[in-house]
């Protein structure tokens, strides 16, 4: 089942061993599934826990999250500076007197992200409120100092790390075309110092890759042997091949939630120019949106191939599943991912995969699909598919 991590297996008891459920508070800074493979980690983990007969309430930051109606939802409202016309103005007199709201604002006006910190001071004047109603506390990677606050009350405490976000930094570093950009970019990413001191501190912390586990030990400081691996899962039921769908000749689909370096999506692109080259129906369609004016869409453009491809955001798991039903190949071309849901999710429908091997990809991949190093155009002898007449792949 998607995501249906076990996370507490080794940490605390379940009902599996016939003792009583446990009452989870499940924690995240901003958690919709269309912002990122958070959101869907805490949707899907919520959903399974309380399969497994525990009470599930989830605390988290707008945009909030899409759960089942038998999971709790306790908001924890913060500036959501991000969806608002001008961040600057979005100050009010009333915000003076709180010590979070003035932080996040004051953070996001000289480039700096907050809300990972703001958002645990929050849940903390929550949790110690009611601090009777839970037996866990579970944190989905906002990795706040609040989280050593709650481990020294004695609330068993657990944290996901999908990553460390060191790899995000490191690539947005290495795209920075100037100084002045390089300075902002470690700024933004300041909030990092925090969270590197907090995964060292915490009792109890998975991660979903070995390549992930590896890195956080490398970038924070914490032994191997003290984080636990348990990888993600698909949920088959609706992830599956439809072959009663026919596939269109020349369709390529990836996902892309950002304009990111990490997620390599201007390699895609540069890729798919060369595919075109010899397969004039080569087309893209891509699960997300870019940012408008952005980096990739200023590519999109320089290449000329607004033509062939198109976006869809905001659609359901169902609507995904289709998209994937009809697609020819699927394509993965991040740079670095923890985990890589979407290459999971794509073989899981049955869906020709080329990916690349940045991060944990190879882990989830395996002989499954076509790996090819990272951030590189490969040439057709290296594995590049082609269309058959029936919109299937065949190898070169």
């Amino acid at each position: 089942m998607r995501a249906d991590q076990e996370c507490l297996a080794r940490a605390v008891p379940t009902p599996d061993m016939d003792l009583p459920s446990l009452r989870i508070a499940l924690l995240g800074y901003r958690s919709h599934p269309h912002v990122g493979g958070q959101g869907i980690y805490l949707k899907y983990l919520s959903r399974a826990l309380r399969r497994r007969g525990h009470q599930v309430d989830v605390l988290s930051g707008p945009p909030y999250p899409e759960l089942d109606p038998d999971v709790g939802l306790i908001k924890i409202p913060s500036l959501d500076l991000y969806a608002t016309p001008n961040h600057i103005r979005a100050l009010r007199w009333g915000h003076l007197t709180s010590f979070s709201d003035l932080f996040e604002w004051w953070s996001m006006a000289s480039g700096g992200f907050a809300e990972p910190y703001t958002f645990g001071r929050r849940a903390l004047r929550y949790l110690r409120e009611y601090r009777d109603r839970y037996d866990v506390i579970h944190d989905n990677q906002s990795l706040c100092y609040s989280l050593l606050d709650l481990q020294k009350l004695g609330i068993p405490v657990v944290a996901t790390v999908h990553h460390p976000i060191t790899r995000d930094r490191e690539l947005a570093l290495a795209e920075a075309s100037s100084w002045g950009h390089r300075l902002l970019i470690r700024r933004w990413y300041s909030f990092l110092k925090m969270q590197a001191e907090v995964v060292r501190r915490l009792e109890h912390v998975v991660t979903v890759s070995e390549c992930s586990r590896r890195d956080i030990a490398a970038e924070f400081g914490r032994a191997e042997i003290r984080t636990q691996v348990i990888g993600n899962g698909v949920d088959t039921d609706l992830f599956r091949p439809h072959p009663e769908i026919a596939r269109i000749p020349g369709r390529i689909i990836t996902t892309t939630s950002s304009d990111q370096p990490l997620k390599g999506f201007g390699v895609l692109l540069e890729a798919l120019r060369l595919v075109r080259e010899q397969q004039p129906e080569a087309h893209l369609v891509v699960i997300g949106k870019l940012q408008e004016d952005g980096r990739n869409q200023r590519l999109l453009r320089q290449l000329e191939l607004e033509h062939c491809v198109s976006f869809r955001s905001g659609i359901s798991d169902a609507e995904l599943v289709h998209e994937y039903a009809q697609a020819s190949v699927a394509a993965c071309p991040s740079l670095y991912e923890g985990f890589g849901l979407p290459a999971a999710e794509a073989m899981s429908c049955g869906v020709p995969l080329v990916s690349s091997s940045g991060g944990a990809l190879p882990e989830v991949v395996g002989d499954a699909g076509i790996l090819v190093p990272r951030g590189t155009l490969p040439p057709w002898r290296m594995g590049l598919p082609r269309f058959s007449a029936t919109g299937c792949w065949r190898r070169p």
